[in-house]
């Protein structure tokens, strides 16, 4: 089984499932007669291998307990004592979860039992189903197994022997799981501090001499010390190029010769040798140095002869320009490769990159995330992917990552998540006798994914673009499924769905290039405040899945469009409204609660007057820093007060970043406020001076918008 941290879904956990049989309902007096367990690996239900013990107490079972279990002396007159079952039970459980309903009293027998045998007795992380079903629906008539299995509609076989309600145990966690995902609780930490707060539950197991069931995780780092290079730098800054290609007729002496005369260890193949600007991976192979010995050893001199498309790998792996080495690294280590091309946005090979031009950057299992969530193949796997993201973003933070190049890393992964969500979502229409798609599409991420600038406490935004169809047409119903699907995946992973309603499975967000066009006209030529609060973020569009080409096309448009449109622009700003002060008299820091919603009095206004900066004056940029710095570099209004706002999202990203780690090892959800009080003196100065920077936001806006 995993390592398994706080971070680790419920979705996607690893655990032991527990029940025992024993003589009495007290635990100070209670002796095991039976103890059974079953595995939960990746969040399913594994009862093909249970562990199953009867259990020779020394002493006489009493009747009332027979009369339960059915159980007597005879049963377990030639069964093991505890002292010889409780090795084999500990290898079973090795490391991970031990779950169990109301485990407070196994816990507390099993220690007992323990302190009898003269054994070290050391309890194990935990979560309760009994205080997990409080948590979900605290006011539930019962409790008991039988009330969660009749309210959860679970069967359980055998009852009252330890292996029937072990499995029955495991399938109520099972059904509870994405009930705790509606009320918020997604994680193994998150589980933990909810059943802490069920102090009224645990006050009544504390009084019957049980042990504390829920025990605290401490924050765990999962990773390492990492070498940051690889989540700073884009597969761009290291890549070769242009791409060197070879005609598919050229003869293996030919390239090897080519090889040497370059000193490169690689070369795409062509379909033909004229054209060859434009090809995708699809359309292109690679012969490499390896290629070509192989090709040697095998038919000596006679090889210089063969065509390098007789020993080509075709087609060609890649890995985009604007993703971080780290994901090139993890790549190649998943398909076993030394080289992989180089594509545009568009999809095109541009370029080469070889293990050689890596050599220099290490990155441990961090690397493996990326590539992990590419390869993942159901939403167990993807969950258990994606719940390694916090534990990277606390180890760069802790390297002193640059908080832009952190959150950067964040929506890289996100994108990667909802490609990966559409794969996955294509897979179940076909499954459901959808069939294939109808025409070529594209799924965007929006909003801070799109512009690089995630954070820990996301949610989804994302639209679908494709070819042809009407609204409401067959296409339209075809993309409207995939959709639900799509958001329906990333919810179930970690990603809760967007409150604002952006998601493809809405009709405002997804559309075919036609109905997008005009949508994009309307918004510019006939909107108002109101129907602006999420079109904004539609300028923020970023593809990740299918035909980019789609998307791209219509983002160009759309500033195109909106060139010269200064009451388009406008009305953007005023949508984005006044926005709170985080300062009040005398500069003091206004909180609730202690903390300050860092998103609400400072990002989310800076990222939306840099959009309609951009948009305004034709900045064709994503990113706030981009814009931020295009709209300098045109040489309007005052560089300094631009460059104050640069800073202060800066800042406001990395306090935030810092308190979401914080917060989520602490079994916490992220969320965008801050414990003011717990920051340092010098990080409340940078608080302060980004916070003064955005009250003269307006004055900025003014002097650049109108």
């Amino acid at each position: 089984m995993a390592v398994v941290g706080s971070t680790t879904p419920l979705i996607a956990l690893d655990a032991v499932v527990i029940d025992s049989e024993t003589t009495s309902l007290d635990p100070a007096k209670a002796r095991i007669v039976e103890i059974a367990a079953v595995r939960l690996t990746a969040g399913r239900v594994d009862s093909a291998d249970p562990f199953r013990r009867l259990v020779r107490p020394d002493e006489p079972i009493p009747t009332a307990a027979i009369a339960i279990h059915h159980i007597d002396d005879g049963k377990v007159a030639d069964a093991p004592a505890f002292e010889q079952v409780w090795p084999d039970l500990l290898a079973f459980m090795g490391e991970t979860v031990l779950i169990g309903h109301s485990l407070g009293f196994d816990l507390a027998v099993l220690k007992r039992e323990c302190q009898r045998a003269k054994t070290p007795f050391r309890p194990p992380r935990t979560l309760d189903t009994r205080l997990l079903a409080e948590v979900v629906q605290p006011n539930l008539a019962s409790f008991t197994l039988e009330g969660l299995s009749s309210w959860l509609g679970v069967e359980i076989k055998d009852r009252h022997s330890a292996l029937g309600d072990a499995v029955a145990t495991a399938h109520i966690f099972s059904a509870l799981v994405p009930r705790l995902r509606e009320a918020g609780v997604r994680t193994l930490g998150e589980a933990v501090e909810a059943c802490r707060t069920l102090t009224d539950a645990l006050d009544q197991q504390h009084r019957a001499g049980w042990l504390e069931a829920p025990a605290r995780i401490d924050g765990e780092r999962t990773l390492s010390r990492i070498d940051s290079y690889p989540y700073r730098h884009r597969v761009r800054d290291v890549m070769r190029a242009p791409a060197k290609f070879v005609p598919r007729g050229t003869s293996i002496g030919e390239a090897l010769a080519r090889l040497m005369e370059e000193r490169i260890s690689s070369l795409f193949v062509s379909p033909n040798a004229t054209d060859r600007s434009g090809l995708t991976a699809a359309e292109t192979g690679i012969i490499t140095e390896r290629d070509v010995l192989r090709a040697l050893s095998g038919q000596g001199s006679n090889a210089f002869t063969i065509p390098v498309e007789r020993i080509m790998s075709h087609p060609l792996a890649v890995v985009p320009d604007d993703a971080f080495v780290y994901r090139a690294i993890g790549r190649m280590s998943r398909l076993n490769v030394r080289h992989l091309g180089v594509v545009d946005e568009t999809g095109c090979v541009i370029g080469a990159l070889s293990a050689r031009d890596l050599l220099r950057l290490r990155a441990g299992e961090a690397v493996a995330l990326g590539d992990e969530i590419d390869a993942a193949d159901d939403v167990h796997a993807l969950s258990r992917a994606w719940a390694k993201l916090p534990a990277v973003v606390s180890s760069l933070l802790a390297e002193e990552v640059n908080a832009r190049d952190t959150a950067a890393v964040i929506s890289r992964e996100l994108g990667a998540l909802t490609r990966r969500a559409a794969v996955i979502a294509e897979r179940r229409m076909r499954d459901a006798g959808r069939g294939e798609p109808m025409c070529p599409y594209a799924v965007a991420v929006l909003g801070s994914g799109g512009r690089g600038e995630s954070l820990l406490a996301m949610d989804q935004d994302n639209a679908l673009v494709f070819a042809d169809g009407a609204p409401g047409g067959a296409e339209d119903s075809w993309f409207e499924q995939l959709g639900v699907h799509i958001a329906d995946i990333l919810h179930e992973v970690g990603v809760p769905y967007c409150k604002g309603g952006v998601m493809a499975k809405n009709p405002q967000w997804r559309g075919s290039l036609a109905t997008w066009r005009e949508r994009i006209g309307d918004w510019i030529g006939r909107s108002t405040p109101q129907s602006l609060l999420s079109v904004d973020i539609f300028f923020d569009m970023l593809p990740v899945h299918g035909d980019g080409s789609l998307c791209t096309t219509i983002w160009r448009d759309a500033f195109d469009a909106a060139r010269g449109q200064l009451g388009f622009a406008k009305l953007l700003a005023e949508a984005a409204g006044g926005g709170e002060s985080g300062l009040g008299l005398f500069g003091r820091f206004r909180t609730s609660q202690g903390r300050m919603d860092l998103k609400k009095v400072g990002l989310f206004r800076i990222v939306t007057v840099a959009r309609a900066l951009a948009i305004r004056h034709h900045v064709v940029e994503r990113s706030t820093l981009a814009r931020l710095a295009g709209v300098k570099a045109l040489g309007i209004g005052a560089a300094g007060d631009l460059d104050a706002l640069i800073v202060a999202q800066e800042t406001l990203i990395d306090l935030l970043l810092a308190q979401q780690t914080e917060d989520i090892e602490r079994g916490m959800p992220p969320s965008n406020a801050v414990a003011v009080r717990r920051l340092s003196l010098q990080d409340r100065d940078r608080l302060r001076s980004a916070l003064e920077a955005v009250g003269h936001i307006d004055e900025v806006m003014r002097g650049l918008l109108f």
